[in-house]
């Protein structure tokens, strides 16, 4: 079912064509690509579930989509050997999410499910490496997991606004965190002050860019009137192309 919307929100993206959706873009833009890349040519109509395809190349959107959802139980595994240290837990854990029907039938269709669940275990197992380096702070394996942590949660808020949840587990984290290192009598102000930078730079102002530089890409890339037009003001009308309004000179 929701393959008719988001095949379609891709196939916008290809013919540049103006929409509007109450999800961020960054999930339909990478769709979008996904098919572009792979020879999709963005005629497809998706007007009802179950259509056929027949000579559409499709295959590119759903291999994509099939490949982060693949993802995750590499993710499951490490974060579980990070947390526990057992081996055999990790083992259980990443034979109980290949086996799960759930994760199989999200991953294996063009959907958001299966890019939202990549940058949610993405931002934990991130969190969870960069937690272990803890005893060797501003080390580059340490401005490394912190940083993909905060790409991460960019992407996460990128694809769906549920994403906030693991903005939250992060926020958790990282407040428990900076707690504990201002509790350390052996640690001074100025270096706490450093602690405190880094992860406001790398938690916060780093995915606030990526998340606004997905919207700038998603407005440059559709210049051409489609079904969002109406959502949006007369100004914003005037910008794309075939828009009856497109190049008029529209007062403030």
């Amino acid at each position: 079912w929701d393959e008719t919307h988001f095949g379609k929100m891709g196939s916008y993206y290809i013919n540049r064509t103006f929409f509007f959706d109450v999800h961020p873009p960054l999930g339909k833009m990478l769709i979008g690509l996904a098919g572009y890349l792979s020879g999709y040519d963005g005629t497809f109509p998706f007007q009802k579930p179950g259509d056929r395809y027949e000579q559409h190349n499709y295959i590119g959107m759903r291999g994509f989509c099939a490949f982060l959802g693949s993802c995750l139980v590499p993710f499951a595994y490490l974060t579980v050997l990070e947390l526990s240290k057992s081996l055999p837990a990790a083992l259980l854990t990443a034979f109980i999410l290949i086996f799960d029907t759930g994760c199989i039938t999200l991953s294996q269709y063009i959907l958001l499910d299966p890019i939202l669940m990549f940058f949610l275990m993405g931002a934990v197992l991130s969190m969870v490496k960069c937690n272990s380096c803890a005893d060797r702070p501003f080390s580059a394996s340490w401005w490394f997991w912190l940083s993909l942590t905060g790409v991460s949660l960019a992407g996460a808020m990128g694809v769906k606004f549920v994403g906030l949840f693991v903005v939250l587990l992060v926020g958790l984290n990282t407040i428990y965190d900076l707690w504990d290192l201002l509790g350390n009598l052996s640690l001074s102000l100025v270096m706490f002050g450093k602690h405190l930078l880094a992860r406001v730079l790398c938690l916060i102002v780093l995915p606030l860019a990526l998340y606004t530089a997905m919207f700038a890409v998603h407005f440059a890339v559709l210049n051409r009137s489609g079904p969002g037009d109406g959502f949006f003001s007369s100004a914003f009308q005037s910008q794309l192309i075939g828009n009856n309004l497109h190049n008029v000179s529209v007062p403030e």
